[in-house]
């Protein structure tokens, strides 16, 4: 999901504006990679709809719509009955809605081999064996050491590995990314070619205080997600994950039971202290950090990639990334009351 305006939480307005930076970016991004590559990307500006199934979940949306709203964002409250008019195989208890036309979608996996492609295609040479240690000289960054013995040296090293991003040995305590891995559990469903699709866009809800989501692809593929696990390396996937899944979608959508289930899968967002990417330079000097997206990781490509660019490049830190440097964190640490 690229979901800048119903992922708003409260208290996250500094991130809206980057993620609303980054969606924005996306049509073109989008059409560029796929004039590059001859990929497509499944990205499809479908639109979303976030809908309640009772009284409480009811309330949480109004809540949310008048945060959408005073946040200058655009979204469009519905009855239940207008949700069920756009999405007819609804649950009959849903109670209303929030339709936002700019939430879309892509798919991550075409995505990263479209990436993948473009890179080699422009001269990026890829080194695929595992970095085990940054090499630092002269408190300086210089490269990488990696599992095989080898040393790739470089005037900069970004570091951008997802969760792991705190346990690359030789990065100083100082400047180490405070990241942590949050567990999410999601399953694939098919859809018969001989059937109509279930959904035309996007569906998430709050089912008892979970969030739920369901993405329907052109390929046929309904994606259903995503649980929300503190449970470090976790990544099991458990049959109370896929039972919690099911329950909630099928509240939503009952016709998801009778369609065949062809993956389930656990993977780890990089999360951290303010849910908040670290985007730029670190106080080691050559060392730049991408990391801790969490969940809008795929949202923020776009903007990530332009601010790397312009960081490897200038030097600096552009503007729609100021909020987000590394180096808040430690100054955070050195003002904090003894």
């Amino acid at each position: 999901m690229l979901a800048a305006v119903t992922e708003l939480h409260y208290g996250e307005q500094t991130l809206l504006a980057l993620n609303l930076a980054s969606a924005r970016r996306y049509p073109d991004f989008a059409a560029e990679l796929t004039s590059l590559t001859g990929h497509d990307l499944g990205y499809r500006r479908c639109g979303t709809l976030a809908v309640a199934l009772d009284a409480d979940d009811r309330a949480h949306l109004r809540d949310l719509h008048l945060l959408q709203r005073q946040s200058g964002l655009d979204s469009e409250w519905l009855s239940g009955r207008e949700c069920r008019r756009l999405e007819p195989m609804l649950a009959p208890g849903v109670r209303g809605g929030l339709r936002v036309a700019d939430d879309h979608q892509v798919d991550p996996r075409r995505l990263a081999r479209a990436l993948v492609v473009a890179c080699e295609r422009a001269g990026v040479v890829f080194h695929r064996v595992r970095a085990e240690r940054l090499a630092v000289v002269r408190d300086r960054a210089t490269g990488v050491v990696t599992a095989d013995g080898g040393e790739l040296g470089a005037g900069r090293v970004v570091l951008a590995a997802g969760s792991l991003s705190g346990r690359l040995a030789g990065v100083p305590d100082r400047v180490l990314p405070p990241v942590r891995p949050v567990k999410g559990q999601v399953l694939r469903l098919a859809m018969p070619g001989d059937r109509p699709p279930l959904l035309s866009r996007t569906v998430r809800a709050v089912v008892r205080g979970g969030s739920v989501y369901l993405v329907p692809r052109e390929s046929g593929e309904l994606v259903v997600g995503a649980t929300s696990e503190e449970l470090g390396w976790d990544t099991t996937v458990t049959a109370g994950g896929v039972y919690e899944l099911l329950r909630d979608a099928h509240e939503l959508v009952p016709g998801i039971t009778e369609l065949p289930l062809t993956e389930t899968r656990a993977g780890l967002r990089p999360g951290s202290p303010d849910n908040a990417p670290l985007l730029g330079p670190t106080e080691l000097e050559g060392l730049v950090l991408a990391t801790g997206h969490y969940r809008n990781g795929v949202l923020l490509t776009p903007v990530t990639g332009d601010v790397m660019a312009h960081v490897l490049t200038t030097g600096d830190l552009p503007e729609v990334a100021a909020p987000f440097t590394p180096k808040r964190f430690s100054t955070a640490l050195t003002e904090q009351p003894a």
